[in-house]
């Protein structure tokens, strides 16, 4: 397949995956009120925003938004310097040599007039750009595998594309660097464009073998000065025009100059344009694989940036809301920063879920949003990760490509739980964050959740007649006691004696004109039950689940009992009880048959 051939072709792949890709930010969505949009509508929501954000005042915020975080990278130049650094050399880099060298033909040559990839400065930039990109691939490298940062992740996706790069580059520089010192060439050069004598041909090559590196097999120096003034007369008249001094290309005559005995004896052989074929699969392989690869950041950050620059929750189209976070999630360049800045991050050396950090959710977001078909082990285990979070907004502010990850956790949150799955974190004080944006929630959205996880608590810790049951010795669990005495807090509900002042204080008991029938036990109630060992009884009071977790309770108890800790201490058991029995149906069902969420 000719060059032509070859070029087509990449072109039309990273054309059919770009399109895939933006349609897919109109076509997914994990807001299920977004999600009733039609895509038709979504795109019409999209071009009337851009359109009249371009005719209004925001137009100036834009083009700030464009040189100080696009052009500059100012955010990442906050968060670190080295990762500045190393950005702007391979994000630099990267775009002059697509521009100015990949694209040539449809961006350089008709700016240009008399553009030729062998003069100045196109000579020397192409070089330059190969540099930047080396260098930051080299740091990028350093970073990943040798700095050890904590809870950095490399995947195959990272290291992939750092290898094709370094191929591109590298194969690039000694392509040049052959062509540099290839006779072959020289001489298909001069039989083409030059009509000249024995006496001058020979002139000519003496000039390019003693200034322009040219390895050649026939003519050997010193050279006569008139016969070098003779050869740079010749090459002013005849080469000059298209060929600038390759001491200009920095990194290929370098390696002429290294590699000329190598490259004189493979150049018979071909080398030059083995090096093209690598060379420029390389490059193909690398165009058709941009949209499906980390690569596509650079040009979906610059939008990210842009698009929030612009856009709030509260008073952005919800279409465009949708959209944007589906673009975001391919804005992810996966540089760890929000991983580093995490509050919760380092629980995940106690607990091992990768969904912890943020910058490994990305994906399982992706999975989740686009419709793959998730077992409900890996449901539960991205949920985990999720509502770890603690909503301290450390991530957004530390993303370098200006995702609104806070947004986006909560969205992810709301999703995996329309999945039917129980969470039972939305009774804990990692709730808060769902209750004060419960008012912007349809009630019944907000409320499903909760009904949710209390029927199965019911279900799973509900004796049948309990309250109307006299309670003897046989519902006594000594276990319980023992489990709930291991910790500070538990260990404190042993100085209770039943004074009700937890219950007084309670703002729950105090909102229901008769409480015992609406929560089933009082807060010191739940405290004796817990005492004697009664985990059921505990265990299935409303009372214990819809504590607000105020602290009311604690702060006013005389016997210093650690009212509302306690309550969390149980709540845990309970979890990990239900937790229990449902992995160990779960996997009974994968083992029958793979049964899915």
């Amino acid at each position: 397949m000719s060059f032509n051939g070859f070029f087509y072709v990449a072109l039309t792949i990273f054309s059919l995956g770009l399109f895939y890709k933006i349609s897919g930010w109109f076509r997914y969505s994990l807001d299920a009120k977004a999600g009733e949009i039609t895509p038709a509508k979504r795109v019409y929501a999209a071009i009337k925003g851009i359109f009249l954000t371009l005719f209004s005042a925001k137009i100036s915020v834009l083009v700030k938004v464009f040189v100080v975080d696009v052009l500059f990278q100012a955010r990442t130049f906050s968060v670190s310097r080295f990762r500045w650094f190393m950005h702007m050399c391979l994000f630099g880099g990267f775009m002059g040599l697509l521009f100015m060298h990949a694209l040539d033909r449809f961006i350089t040559a008709p700016l240009f007039a008399d553009y030729y990839p062998t003069l100045n400065p196109f000579l020397f930039l192409r070089n330059l750009f190969a540099a930047l990109v080396l260098t930051g691939l080299v740091l990028a490298a350093y970073r990943r595998f040798f700095l050890k940062e904590p809870r950095l992740f490399s995947n195959p996706m990272d290291i992939f594309t750092m290898i094709l790069l370094a191929v591109i580059m590298v194969s690039g520089i000694l392509l040049e660097g052959a062509k540099i010192s290839s006779h072959t060439r020289y001489q298909d050069m001069v039989e083409e464009y030059s009509d000249l004598d024995e006496r001058e041909l020979v002139a000519l090559e003496s000039y390019w073998i003693n200034d322009f590196g040219v390895a050649s097999p026939n003519v050997k120096g010193p050279f006569e000065k008139n016969t070098l003034a003779l050869g740079y007369e010749l090459h002013e008249e005849n080469c000059a025009a298209c060929h600038s001094p390759p001491q200009w290309a920095l990194l290929s005559y370098g390696a002429s100059k290294i590699a000329k005995p190598v490259f004189a004896t493979m150049d018979r052989r071909g080398l030059p344009t083995f090096l093209w074929y690598i060379h420029f699969l390389a490059c193909f392989i690398g165009l058709a694989y941009i949209p499906f690869s980390k690569m596509f950041h650079m040009f979906v950050s610059p939008l990210s940036l842009l698009a929030n620059a612009v856009m709030d929750r509260e008073t952005s189209d919800p279409a465009n809301i949708a959209t944007k976070q589906m673009m975001e999630l391919d804005a992810c360049m996966h540089c760890g920063s929000c991983t580093l800045r995490c509050a919760v991050g380092v629980s995940y050396e106690e607990i091992p879920n990768v969904y912890i950090l943020p910058s490994e959710k990305i994906a399982a977001v992706k999975a989740l949003a686009t419709g793959k078909n998730l077992s409900g082990q890996e449901l539960m285990t991205i949920q985990r990760g999720l509502v770890l979070c603690t909503n301290c907004y450390r991530c957004t502010e530390a993303c370098p490509v200006g995702i609104n990850l806070q947004d986006l956790w909560f969205d992810v949150r709301e999703a995996l739980l329309r999945k039917e799955y129980p969470e039972f974190y939305l009774f804990s004080t990692l709730s808060l964050y769902r209750g004060n944006k419960s008012e912007e929630m349809v009630r019944a959205r907000y409320q499903k959740p909760l009904h949710r996880v209390r029927q199965a608590i019911d279900n799973t810790f509900r004796l049948a007649g309990m309250r109307e049951t006299v309670i003897g010795h046989t519902h006594l669990n000594n276990g319980f006691k023992r489990l709930l005495n291991l910790s500070a807090q538990g260990h404190t509900s042993s100085a209770c004696f039943s004074c009700k002042t937890c219950t007084m204080a309670c703002p729950v008991v105090r909102n229901f004109d008769t409480p015992g029938e609406k929560l089933g036990m009082m807060p010191h109630q739940i405290i004796h039950a817990a005492n004697l060992g009664l985990e059921d009884l505990a265990f299935s009071s409303k009372m214990l689940w819809s504590c607000l977790g105020c602290y009311e309770c604690q702060e006013h108890c005389p016997q210093g009992v650690e009212v509302a800790d306690v309550f969390y201490e149980l709540k845990m058991l309970a979890i990990n009880r239900f937790t229990e029995k449902h992995l160990t149906r779960t996997n009974l069902e994968n083992k029958a048959g793979g049964k899915r969420l």
